[in-house]
């Protein structure tokens, strides 16, 4: 790894971070730190509201529509193809809920998946006779000739993690999207490991569906989510959730019209989070200026150290070696220690990390160091 003085400007970033000043914080594929970008958002946010009511609403409806804007940027989007959800699982619903389902119809996904993208589709089968075919891991890695084996005529969708929550494995999602233009099939992407990490490109993808909460690598509060839908199957997707902000005029709040809105807002279904969505645009402000290339450039380096280093000292890593196979997450285990003794040793020196199964799972961002990620190689004990 190159040494941290060969990257002055990095220091200014991590300036940003009052989190570092306590914990060497490697915990973004859970719940990240928030900058003192976003939290001077959000507190702008809170004082007007204290002081002022909602006198200045109309600058609230204004910033959530800049945030708008910003997360089309990050992940190559139209503004008309973004709404706001309160959590990643709210998007996978609207997925869910709204394709036309029909009895004998399958969804395909991965049996290792965070479970907001399974409960979803099983709840499926009870109400339409929609089974949801489960694909195994081989090796840590998801192989593409595994999901394409098992897509036949009745298959509906393919929903999948861009990366993946217990493993680290980035998925193919542009072979996959292609995978699913060639048999005519829904492709929706669980991004919320991967948005703010790495490059996101929902057009070169082929995804019809994306959802990714701002609490990880987007380093933005809990309820502010992403939620794109694209343009060419917007009204092919049923509405389940039709509320009073989803319809074309709803300030005329006598004149009931259920028209909906022509774009992605029908599926914000009533008042914002408007607190989180100044946190959200603050967040994707700074990851924008600082470019989403270095920053994956940056992560990818730091966890390439960290494999490396973790294999030297005996300990066996989970998560694909490859660049272009990961992210910005590492799980290793331990044949001597368990999960909850290493994460201990580690929350002993403040370095924050997570157990996930039979491992301890670290998650360096952009702002941590290599000198931060020796000291936890320094703190593991050699194998």
């Amino acid at each position: 790894m190159n040494s941290d003085s060969d990257c002055k400007p990095r220091q200014d970033w991590r300036s940003k971070f009052p989190v570092t000043e306590t914990y060497i914080y490697m915990n973004h594929a859970g719940v990240a730190p928030l900058s003192r970008r976003v939290r001077e958002a959000m507190a702008g946010f809170i004082e007007d509201a204290t002081v002022n009511g909602a006198v200045n609403a109309e600058d609230w409806a204004e910033t959530a529509e800049v945030c708008r804007t910003v997360a089309a940027q990050l992940i190559n989007a139209d503004t008309r193809e973004i709404a706001f959800m309160k959590n990643t699982t709210q998007g996978i619903l609207i997925a869910a809920n709204g394709i036309d389902w029909q009895e004998g119809d399958n969804v395909v996904t991965t049996a290792v998946e965070f479970p907001a993208n399974v409960y979803p589709w099983w709840s499926l089968k009870e109400r339409y006779g929609v089974e949801t075919r489960m694909i195994p891991e081989r090796d840590g890695c998801i192989c593409i000739e595994d999901i394409a084996s098992v897509i036949d005529t009745r298959t509906r969708a393919l929903t999948i993690n861009h990366v993946e929550f217990a493993s680290g494995f980035r998925n193919d999602i542009q072979a996959l999207g292609e995978l699913c233009r060639e048999h005519n099939i829904w492709f929706i992407v669980d991004a919320i490991q991967s948005l703010g990490a790495i490059e996101v490109d929902v057009k070169s993808c082929n995804v019809d569906i994306l959802a990714a909460d701002g609490h990880k690598w987007l380093l933005a509060p809990e309820g502010a989510a992403i939620f794109y839908c694209s343009d060419e199957r917007r009204e092919q997707l049923i509405n389940t959730n039709i509320g009073w902000s989803s319809v074309v005029n709803p300030r005329d709040f006598l004149n009931y019209d259920l028209t909906q809105k022509p774009d992605a807002t029908r599926f914000e279904e009533g008042s914002y989070n408007s607190v989180g969505l100044y946190g959200l645009k603050a967040a994707i402000d700074l990851l924008l200026d600082i470019g989403i290339p270095i920053i994956e450039t940056r992560i990818l380096e730091l966890t390439a150290g960290l494999i490396v280093g973790l294999e030297a000292k005996g300990y066996r890593v989970i998560t694909p070696k490859e660049d272009a196979e990961r992210a910005g997450i590492v799980i290793f285990e331990s044949e001597q220690y368990t999960p909850a003794e290493i994460y201990e040793m580690l929350y002993a020196e403040n370095i924050i990390t997570a157990e996930r199964g039979s491992g301890v799972r670290v998650s360096p961002h952009f702002y941590n160091t290599v000198s931060e990620v020796e000291r936890l190689l320094e703190v593991l004990p050699d194998l």
